[in-house]
């Protein structure tokens, strides 16, 4: 991999992915989920919302507002309060192996919802993936790892993946920095009012772990890193970034086991080692249809 002020971007956003399970798990304890999850997207979707309030005339409210409320209800209501509430079940580092199941689910979806060409070693790569995803799962059964948490964490990755596939197919008509603005202020507002009717305000522990956790997702987990991700997608960077994205979880395991002291199994090693070939196979000159009919 040459080193370009791409690399360093892509470093970065890999650095920032990886960190932000262990950091999230250590806030978790300490707020109610669907209120921790809705302060820090509705949070960060206000500061990306400063940032390029220049553009506001791509918003087109009155065109796009059912595209921004879709969007909201797959990679926010659901990616982030399902992902919160995994974390309190689940180690980071696990977690985000499941999660990071996605990339798979998005290569399936693709290829049964838009059509897009599976080559067979985007196939080998999905089968894999499976395998791995069943190691981990058999791995938290036998060290008694909340099968609950190995569900949350799979239903995160099919959100994530539904909400990619949607937004997919309507990048044509929607600003990219303004779909992840008004998705994450509309999904905060939802995940927010659903907390405060069935959580209590009170029940946070606004402590350092807390805050950290907080101020990390709404300045730096969410802004900054969707900034990165599609200045290098209209870089044209996208498979890049896809190719590179099994080092995610890598990056939460060694976080969570050096600052969190998580533990690792043999099985979960090799069961991440399985998900993460997958995802560079399912990636791997990944062609879709729609890019040789002229889009980016």
């Amino acid at each position: 991999m040459v080193f370009t002020k791409s690399t360093a971007a892509l470093l970065v956003l890999i650095l920032i992915w990886g960190a932000s399970w262990p950091i999230n798990k250590l806030a978790v304890p300490y707020s109610p989920p669907l209120l921790y999850a809705g302060l820090r997207a509705l949070l960060g979707g206000i500061l990306l919302t400063v940032i390029i309030w220049k553009t506001r005339k791509a918003i087109n409210w009155r065109k796009n507002w059912q595209k921004y409320f879709i969007a909201a209800f797959f990679n926010t209501i659901l990616f982030f309060g399902l992902q919160t509430a995994g974390l309190l079940y689940l180690p980071g580092g696990l977690f985000s192996v499941l999660v990071y199941f996605q990339p798979i689910l998005l290569g399936l979806f693709a290829w049964l919802l838009l059509g897009e060409y599976l080559s067979p070693v985007q196939i080998l790569g999905l089968l894999l993936g499976f395998v791995g995803i069943a190691v981990v799962s058999i791995d938290g059964l036998t060290v008694h790892i909340s099968p609950i948490g190995v569900m949350l964490g799979l239903l995160t990755a099919v959100s994530w993946a539904f909400g990619v596939i949607y937004v997919k197919k309507v990048s044509r008509e929607v600003d990219s920095f303004w779909m992840v603005a008004l998705q994450c202020i509309i999904g905060g507002i939802f995940l927010i009012s659903m907390g405060s009717v069935f959580e209590s305000w009170s029940a946070i522990e606004w402590n350092r772990y807390y805050i950290s956790g907080l101020g990390f997702g709404a300045t730096i987990g969410i802004p900054l890193a969707y900034i990165l991700y599609y200045s290098l997608v209209n870089a044209g960077k996208a498979s890049k970034v896809g190719s590179y994205t099994f080092l995610v979880p890598i990056v939460a395991v060694l976080l969570g086991v050096i600052f969190l002291g998580e533990t690792v199994t043999y099985p979960l090693i090799i069961g991440m080692l399985l998900v993460g070939i997958s995802i560079h196979f399912v990636n791997f000159r990944y062609k879709p249809k729609y890019k040789r009919m002229g889009k980016n």
